[in-house]
């Protein structure tokens, strides 16, 4: 068997601009809940992975409140698309597009996420 220490991290690593950036492993990532991350431009994205194992990432930003939160959000779905529901007044982010299922106006920045 093989020492926990000795196996190969799986990096989580989104596209920003026209770079792919490390940002995480896929051990920090609990399926079902999102975590924080900063980009070297000072952008904040929620990372999430759902429980089949997909993975997303979005702008960390709540357009309506301004707060950075939405890493903390309930992880659901509706209609076949997996969101994200902001901990604050609930408006659901499609994490796949970023567009807001309860106010088609409104969206935040979805980002392409790999494995490496």
């Amino acid at each position: 068997m093989t020492p926990a220490h000795a196996r190969t991290a799986v990096r989580v690593e989104l596209l920003a601009g026209r770079r792919w950036l490390p940002v995480c492993g896929t051990a920090d990532l609990t399926p079902g809940r999102g975590v924080a991350a900063l980009l070297p431009d000072g952008t904040q994205v929620a990372l999430f992975a759902d429980r089949a194992g997909r993975l997303y990432a979005i702008d960390h930003r709540d357009p309506f409140t301004g707060a950075y939160v939405l890493a903390r959000g309930l992880l659901g779905s509706a209609g076949g698309r997996a969101f994200v529901a902001s901990p604050l007044l609930k408006q659901r982010f499609e994490l796949a597009t970023g567009r807001c299922l309860d106010d088609p106006a409104v969206a935040v920045r979805a980002y392409r996420v790999r494995t490496a």
